[in-house]
């Protein structure tokens, strides 16, 4: 099993505060974040747009895996995942996720594509992560 980590600090209130976003690998470092930057379009980090990223580039490796071993391996692509923000009944959500994908598989059908490309969104270990309740270790510090 292989473990990742990421990181958020916070300080203040819902719509005044600011907090920063980190990965354990380094690849982001204290990249800061607010309520605007998160719900307004204002500059700085959105831990959505992360989730994004991360989902699209989940989807590309999980497209690469799975044409390889159907031998009809394509041999470029590019994804754009859309976390649609909004509101529920307990405040700002996730509604929606979408992923678009552009790729080139010279001699692969449509029809081979397409189910192929399905197989991959399913697959993915971001859209089966997603349906999954979080667990949570909370401690208060004194």
């Amino acid at each position: 099993m292989h473990i990742v980590t990421g990181r958020s600090q916070w300080q203040g209130s819902f719509r005044e505060g600011a907090g920063t976003l980190s990965t354990a690998s380094a690849t982001l470092t204290d990249a800061p974040y607010t309520y605007a930057s998160r719900f307004d379009a204002a500059a700085g980090a959105c831990p959505e747009e992360l989730l994004a990223a991360a989902h699209a580039a989940c989807y590309n490796h999980a497209l690469a895996n799975i044409s390889g071993l159907r031998h009809t391996p394509v041999a470029s692509m590019t994804t754009t995942a859309e976390v649609t923000m909004g509101r529920d009944d307990q405040g700002p959500a996730i509604l929606a996720l979408h992923l678009t994908v552009e790729a080139k598989a010279p001699g692969m059908s449509e029809t081979l594509f397409q189910d192929l490309a399905e197989r991959a969104r399913a697959g993915c270990a971001f859209s089966k992560a997603l349906v999954l309740e979080p667990t949570l270790t909370a401690t208060l510090v004194a």
